[in-house]
């Protein structure tokens, strides 16, 4: 038997003999991901594991853009969660699906100024006092480049690396913020925040998530993708 032969006979092996038992599993699924895709992501997985898989657990660890092919290739995460930018190059082992695709708003306490008015124009926009999330720590976010690009610049004063963070800081000021909003799927720490339209839109981003191509023969893990993918395909979503 030649080496290709043996490699399909293996594979095929693997796929027939490891069947995943999820009613009885007690294995744990570790998913890197921000805060924000975190608190869409867990309560809906663990309300689905409950009914179909009640003894397994899953650990949720943090996430940037730039850790995304690292972790993975280290194997410290089953999959990764996010939405990936031209900013960093796929890796060459890198297997996705798209999950939902959020729309970006303009976020601000209920009683700011700016909420009153009927339109944000682009230079109150641009003026007013930004914060903004920086996954990676950089002092320039992924908007900011976007503005870059356009000849534009907006007050950019704080940049933290938490969504939660965010979130906290313009309900106690008058901060605002371009932040990712799910429509159906956010969470409610937004809830009592003022969402309007940006100004100007950035390029549509896709949440996806991913895994190491050397994980296409796990049968745990092709269970495990097709129930995350199920939660947000589905046309009854939990």
């Amino acid at each position: 038997m030649g080496p290709l032969a043996q490699s399909l006979q293996t594979i095929r092996g693997t796929l027939e003999e490891g069947r995943f038992d999820a009613l009885h599993s007690s294995a744990s699924v570790s998913i890197a991901m921000s805060d924000y895709v975190a608190s869409i992501v867990v309560p809906r997985l663990t309300r689905r594991l409950s009914a179909c898989a009640p003894s397994m657990r899953v650990h949720a660890i943090p996430n940037t853009l730039v850790d995304f092919g690292r972790v993975l290739a280290d194997n410290h995460a089953d999959f990764t969660i996010g939405a990936y930018t031209d900013e960093v190059q796929r890796p060459a082992f890198l297997k996705s699906r798209a999950l939902w695709s959020p729309d970006f708003v303009c976020v601000m306490r209920a009683s700011h100024p700016l909420g009153a008015l009927k339109k944000l124009s682009l230079k109150k926009f641009l003026s007013a006092c930004h914060i903004d999330v920086s996954l990676v720590g950089k002092t320039l976010p992924s908007y900011d480049l976007f503005l870059r690009s356009r000849g534009l610049q907006r007050n950019l004063v704080v940049t933290v690396n938490h969504y939660a963070a965010a979130y906290d800081a313009i309900r106690q000021s008058d901060l605002i913020a371009v932040l990712p909003w799910s429509k159906g799927l956010d969470a409610p720490r937004t809830a009592g925040l003022l969402r309007v339209p940006v100004p100007l839109q950035a390029p549509p981003r896709v949440v996806e998530l991913f895994w190491h191509q050397r994980h296409e023969t796990s049968a745990f893990h092709e269970w495990m993708k097709t129930l995350l993918l199920d939660l947000f395909h589905s046309k009854h979503p939990p």
